[in-house]
């Protein structure tokens, strides 16, 4: 479990030291007041990045030029240092080269109201959630990741220069391929792990038959160098890198319909909701822990019927922080300290 928080020039908080128990932990308060600051910094101190946005610089506080993070896991001290150019990762006092141990630590699962975007929004939300998950299951994950998009940021780069070569193009072709197609295989994988427990908490929280499925629809062809190759003249004519995982999409589909041309609202929030406990499944699964659990004043936009389902499906030995406006929708069993912000 995640003992305490400290902040120090993240977001609107100068500074700021907070304590966790287990089970539940509400945090209340206006809109405005950090809440959601508060659960972003749990987040990026334990897994080095943001539930909410790509970047982090502008999670640094104005006028300041770096933040600072820590917080207790269990019996470890984790700290995180950042700033525009400089990354400092620290694990029990010692500065971390590789963060594979850090981040092995505690797995994360955040629900939002922006949930609803896996479902409305751009492919780009969908696998950023597939690489959330990802990163915490596989320790292959993370590092591919990052060597696929630095080789394709330097391919995207070279493409638009005014005459590209093409032996300084295979240069960058080779490590693409080699990273896209471990993270291609590794994401399919991942959809086959999530799509049994989503259906499975549509189910539960819908309280009917409707069927949930999830389908991955990969940005390339499984051989992805040949695929690469024809595309070159279409690649040098629009001067970027065409097909790929950056092209990868997550289907949705509620009763073997798009979810987000025919389902409604409601159907749209459940899927949502249905990913990320089925991303909870998966992680407890793979620790037999529950993972931290990042509830984001949801509950004022679920019916009593859903909202009960849902609490009910939460993993019982998961650590959950719960941000709300005000508390007089908490049914007796639901206890836990209380901050008031």
């Amino acid at each position: 479990m995640l003992r305490d928080l400290q902040l120090r020039n993240f977001r609107c908080f100068e500074s700021i030291a907070v304590e966790f128990e287990e089970g539940f932990n509400f945090i209340v308060g206006p809109n405005g007041r950090g809440k959601t600051t508060l659960l972003e910094a749990a987040c990026v101190l334990l897994r080095l990045q943001s539930q909410r946005v790509p970047n982090l610089m502008p999670a640094v506080r104005a006028g300041q030029r770096s933040f600072v993070l820590s917080g207790h896991a269990d019996a470890h001290i984790l700290q995180f240092y950042y700033s525009a150019f400089r990354r400092k990762v620290a694990f029990d006092g010692v500065e971390q080269r590789d963060p594979a141990e850090y981040l092995g630590l505690l797995r994360v699962v955040s629900f939002a109201n922006h949930d609803l975007e896996l479902v409305r929004g751009a492919a780009e939300v969908r696998r950023r959630y597939l690489d959330f998950v990802g990163a915490q299951v596989d320790a292959r994950y993370r590092p591919a990741l990052r060597a696929y998009d630095r080789a394709l940021r330097s391919r995207n780069a070279l493409l638009k220069s005014a005459a590209p070569r093409p032996r300084e193009l295979k240069a960058y072709t080779e490590p693409l391929v080699r990273a896209g197609t471990l993270l291609r295989e590794m994401r399919a994988g991942l959809v086959r792990r999530l799509a049994p427990p989503a259906e499975a908490s549509y189910r539960a929280i819908s309280g009917d038959q409707e069927t949930l499925g999830l389908e991955y629809a990969p940005g390339s062809e499984e051989d992805f160098a040949a695929h690469l190759e024809r595309t070159r003249a279409n690649e040098v004519r629009l001067r970027l890198t065409t097909v790929g995982p950056h092209r990868d999409d997550l289907l949705l589909q509620v009763r073997d319909m798009p979810a987000a041309a025919f389902a409604s609202e409601g159907q749209q929030r459940t899927v949502a909701l249905a990913l990320k406990l089925a991303q909870a499944r998966v992680f407890t699964e793979e620790t037999a822990t529950g993972p931290l659990l990042l509830i984001d004043d949801i509950f004022g936009e679920l019916d009593h019927s859903r909202r009960n389902a849902l609490l009910a499906h939460l993993p019982n030995d998961s650590q959950k922080l719960v941000t709300a406006t005000a508390l007089d929708w908490r049914a007796g069993e639901w206890k836990g300290p209380v901050l008031h912000l």
